[in-house]
C-alpha cells in the first residue's frame, strides 16, 4: 500500500486530505510541522510528501531541503500545499526540489491526480533501475580501494537495497553513523545519491555475494 506523509499545522486540512487519500486506498500518516515530520521518517518510510509551508517551528522549504539532503529522500514525490500562491514562492518551492505545488485552496480531485501521477512515475524509475541491475555484468573480485573496511560493509548493504535503519540493524550501528558512512562512500567515489551509487555498483560489476554480509 502507498503511503503519503500529510505535513500540516491545520488539523481540520488534516482530517479532510486523510479521509479522500484513505478513500482512494492510501494509508496516511501525519506530522503538524517540518521538525515532527523528520522525526517521523525516521521511524516509519513514506512514498510520497505533502507538506504546507507557514507551519510553526521548522517551515515547509527547510523541512524539503532537508528531505533531499538524505540519500533515501532523493527521489521520494514531494508537494507543497501552500496558500503562498506568489510566482516566486512557487519557483523557490521547485529550486528547493519538491516536484509539484499546489496553491490553497486547491481541488482533492487535482491533488489526488497529482499522487497518483507522482507515484507512477516513481514506479517507472524504479522500474528502469530494475532493469539496470538484472542486465548480466561479469562480478569482480576487486574491491573500491577508496573506502575503508566500515564503508565497504555499509557499501554492500546499500547496494542490494536497505535502508539506513536496516543496515543499522544489520551491522550494529546507529543509523547515524551509517548515513556518515554512506555520505563519505558518496563522496570519495564522486558520486551524488544513493541511487547513483546503486548504478554505479552494478555498472562496475560490483555484485559478488561473499562481500554482503556483515
Amino acid at each position: 500500500m502507498t503511503t503519503v506523509l500529510i505535513v500540516d499545522d491545520d488539523k481540520t486540512l488534516q482530517l479532510a486530505l486523510t479521509r479522500r487519500l484513505e478513500a482512494q486506498g492510501f494509508e496516511v500518516i501525519n506530522a503538524a510541522s517540518g521538525q515532527e515530520a523528520l522525526h517521523l521518517l525516521n521511524t516509519r518510510s513514506a512514498d510520497v510528501v505533502l507538506s504546507d509551508i507557514l507551519m510553526p517551528g521548522m517551515d515547509g522549504f527547510e523541512f524539503c531541503r532537508q528531505v533531499r539532503a538524505c540519500p533515501s529522500g532523493q527521489v521520494i514525490p514531494f508537494i507543497f500545499l501552500s496558500s503562498l500562491g506568489d510566482v516566486n514562492d512557487r519557483v523557490q518551492g521547485h529550486l528547493i526540489g519538491a516536484d509539484d505545488y499546489l496553491v490553497k485552496p486547491f481541488h482533492a480531485q487535482e491533488l489526488i491526480a497529482k499522487v497518483k501521477g507522482n507515484v507512477a512515475r516513481l514506479q517507472r524509475l524504479q522500474g528502469s533501475l530494475k532493469s539496470l541491475s538484472a542486465e548480466p555484468v561479469a562480478a569482480k573480485d576487486t574491491l573500491p580501494e577508496a573506502l575503508s573496511g566500515a564503508e565497504l560493509k555499509v557499501f554492500w548493504q546499500v547496494i542490494q537495497g536497505f535502508t539506513n535503519k536496516e543496515i543499522a540493524n544489520h551491522l550494529f550501528l546507529s543509523p547515524r553513523t551509517v548515513q556518515t558512512h554512506l555520505s563519505n562512500i558518496l563522496a570519495k567515489l564522486g558520486l551524488k545519491n544513493r541511487s547513483q551509487l546503486v548504478k554505479y555498483a552494478f555498472e562496475n560489476g560490483y555484485t559478488a555475494p561473499e562481500y554482503t554480509q556483515a
